[in-house]
């Protein structure tokens, strides 16, 4: 991935890793396109950190997506990275009927938004000399946290559907990789101020240090990360499986 002069779309950006990681990428000389629902919030990160640029959309409403990028193609031709963070947490007790609407949410969030955006923008990419689509799973991809059974169960999906766009992708420009956070200490399942959360600032150094010493990775895992998405192979799983259950239950 070009991080020091790529043009970088990241919609669902405005607030927490979206956030850090696009000002990140800003820094390193990259320009940044912050994508989001909020006019007013757009706005308010345009103002404060200058030469961001924003585009508004839902990434739940493909027409939302077909515009965002036709918006996109006109403005910044030259865009070469995707990241695809928008994504959603929340915690379902699936006994209650109620958490049906939960999980056609998420899925409709962490899924299908992905997937979308992916068939929306990468004929552009692949257009382009070099390009990357960045996904974004999760370290509990790998192994479940009770509470959240149906975000577990798309970000699984989005491992196994980066896995698929890598192989089918394997003879173009587009370079496939997959960004996989363990908690961080965001808003996200209200974890800023968790104690088992890893900071997001670290986090963000960690993720940018991997991107510039291992350009051709396939998984970008901070150290934090690797007891759970290791810990099958490892033949930890249960073990690691027990952690999460204990923290569910408490």
């Amino acid at each position: 991935m070009n991080i020091t002069s790529g043009t970088v779309f990241i919609p669902g950006a405005t607030s927490g890793i979206g956030l850090g990681l696009a000002l990140r990428l800003q820094a390193t000389g990259s320009t940044v396109i912050v994508g989001g629902r909020r006019t007013e919030l757009l706005q308010q990160i345009a103002a404060q950190h200058p030469g961001i640029d924003t585009v508004e959309i839902d990434t739940t409403d493909p027409a939302s997506i077909a515009a965002a990028q036709a918006d996109l193609a006109q403005r910044h031709p030259a865009l070469d990275a995707l990241v695809t963070m928008a994504g959603i947490m929340e915690p379902e007790d699936l006994r209650d009927p109620a958490s049906l609407d939960v999980a056609e949410r998420t899925i409709a969030v962490n899924l299908l938004g992905p997937i979308r955006l992916v068939n929306a923008f990468l004929p552009g990419l692949l257009a382009q000399p070099t390009a990357t689509v960045m996904t974004v799973s999760s370290g509990l991809a790998y192994v479940p946290l009770a509470a959240t059974p149906t975000y577990n169960a798309t970000k699984a999906a989005i491992h196994s559907f980066s896995e698929s766009l890598r192989v089918q992708l394997t003879k173009s420009n587009v370079q496939v990789i997959e960004l996989v956070p363990p908690a961080t200490r965001t808003t996200l399942m209200g974890q800023q101020n968790s104690d088992v959360a890893m900071p997001l600032e670290e986090f963000l150094t960690e993720v940018m240090d991997l991107l510039r010493t291992q350009p051709d990775a396939e998984q970008i895992l901070v150290e934090r990360v690797k007891w759970q998405r290791n810990a099958e192979a490892e033949g930890r799983y249960q073990d690691v499986l027990n952690v999460l259950s204990a923290r569910y239950r408490d």
